[in-house]
């Protein structure tokens, strides 16, 4: 168990290393961004960065994880390459038609989605998604070889020239949204292109008979996806389109403050398929899903916790003035990317068993749901309405998929532990968001407190087992020994 626990730790550092580095530049940058961009200009950038992701996952079809899931199969070096050449240039042909057309009709697509003429940004929308979605695909080669010190060469490189272009077209060209736009994917196709020399290996003929197999495993997985996604995108452009451009400013901010939250997410899901497919034995598989599950509650759990207690302080350090209404929603959309993380156990327990299709009409549960709530919330409680909206949507596909995977791969899960984790961590929080102050020293110092003792906590209430203490105890010991 400790073995695939330090691999999935070690992996999802490894491929996250950039992205901690991207999180902390962009949030040291944010009083930077929020003071040359209005709301407007923040929230027009990220509704179309969203838009790129979205795309994305429709463009490539599920050939990226079809990849992940086949190179598993068996060790032959061949048969491999075959497989990274058909998924690489089956997705240089769908983005590149896709990211044309986007392009040459890019003033009636940005009406469309944006309710005015845009074409600019359009177009560099349309860039995007040409370099992300092959991007992606070129860090998914990495991943399946635990290539982790090239992948983080690759994106460190990314974030580098992201900044220094981004600052450049923002700060210097002035450029609004547009500089956001291309400083970020610029940045993007020019490492895709250096990956594109290291991996040449896997450019070059489609091999037919490969095709037909990897899309029938990754098309069904498309639809849940989008459902998924769009659950990221459907609250954005609601609150663009109805409460308004700064609204979705102020939205978009919210997210990117979640930053520790979204890293995590992110590292296990970038981390966790290799590893959960990787494990030949089921019965083994069933105790890892569970422990990693737990795990990943209990530390998810106490970073909302953190940023729900301190969270109008971090947006009065980070951000301009004019953007601290953006700690409202704050809470709500870090747990609703914890809950996302979570629904990525048992799209694993799915793709086990190789039955993708029961993704979607859970998926579908979430995002009626998270329209429905939209509809009902955000006119009375604004942003805070939309967090809300995602959390609930979520809560949705999770008991959906549940219901929907549980005898595909039965998997014990840990519940005892879950719910007192949940219902520790969510009783002293609630009670230290309602009782203590919001703002000023003494605010900051009890919430602080009640955040300092929730470990403790935990362990009177009988969360932890005695062996994870003695476990815990001894990296401690090992690595004070080491530094002296």
């Amino acid at each position: 168990m400790s073995t695939y626990l330090r691999r999935l730790l070690s992996t999802g550092a490894a491929y996250q290393v950039a992205d901690v580095v991207s999180k902390v530049i962009a949030l040291a940058l944010l009083p930077v961004y929020t003071r040359e961009l209005t709301r407007a200009d923040y929230g027009t950038a990220e509704l179309l960065l969203t838009v790129v992701i979205l795309g994305s996952i429709v463009v490539r079809l599920g050939v990226g994880e079809a990849l992940v899931r086949f190179h598993y199969h068996d060790e032959d070096p061949a048969r491999r390459r075959r497989l990274a050449r058909t998924a690489t240039g089956v997705l240089l042909l769908t983005t590149t038609l896709v990211a044309g057309l986007a392009a040459i009709f890019a003033t009636p697509v940005s009406e469309w989605i944006l309710g005015s003429a845009r074409p600019a940004e359009l177009r560099a929308a349309a860039l995007g998604l040409w370099a992300f979605t092959n991007l992606e695909l070129a860090n998914a080669l990495l991943r399946v070889d635990e290539r982790g010190r090239e992948y983080a060469i690759a994106a460190l490189t990314n974030v580098a020239l992201t900044v220094a272009f981004t600052l450049y077209l923002v700060v210097v060209r002035d450029l609004g949204a547009l500089g956001l736009l291309l400083g970020n994917f610029g940045a993007s196709a020019v490492v895709l292109l250096g990956l594109w020399v290291r991996l040449r290996d896997a450019l070059g003929p489609v091999d037919g008979s490969l095709l037909p197999g990897m899309l029938r495993f990754g098309l069904p997985t498309v639809p849940a996806e989008v459902s998924v996604f769009a659950l990221f995108f459907v609250d954005r452009l609601y609150l663009y389109r109805v409460a308004g451009e700064a609204e979705a400013g102020l939205y978009s901010l919210s997210i990117k403050l979640a930053a520790v939250v979204i890293f995590t997410v992110r590292a296990f899901q970038l981390a966790w398929p290799p590893l959960a497919y990787s494990i030949t034995d089921d019965g083994e598989a069933r105790r890892v899903y569970a422990r990693v599950t737990t795990y990943y509650v209990l530390f998810t759990g106490l970073v909302v916790a953190a940023l729900t207690l301190l969270g109008r302080w971090v947006v009065r350090l980070l951000a301009a003035p004019e953007f601290y209404p953006a700690h409202e929603a704050l809470p709500w959309v870090s747990l609703g990317w914890a809950l996302y993380g979570l629904f990525l156990v048992l799209v694993a327990m799915a793709g086990r068993a190789q039955v993708t299709v029961r993704n979607v009409p859970a998926a579908l549960c979430g995002l009626a749901a998270n329209v429905v709530l939209l509809l009902l919330l955000v006119e009375p409680l604004g942003i805070a309405g939309a967090g809300i909206a995602l959390c609930g949507a979520y809560a949705v596909m999770l008991v959906a998929m549940y219901a929907l995977t549980r005898s595909l791969f039965r998997v014990d899960f840990e519940w005892r532990r879950l719910v007192l984790a949940v219902a520790v961590l969510a009783a002293i929080t609630v009670a230290a968001e309602l009782l203590a102050p919001t703002e000023g020293a003494g605010g900051f110092a009890l919430r602080a407190l009640a955040l300092a003792v929730l470990p403790a906590a935990l362990r009177l209430a009988g969360f932890f087992e005695p062996g994870e203490l003695r476990a815990a105890r001894g990296v401690v010991r090992r690595r004070t020994v080491a530094k002296v």
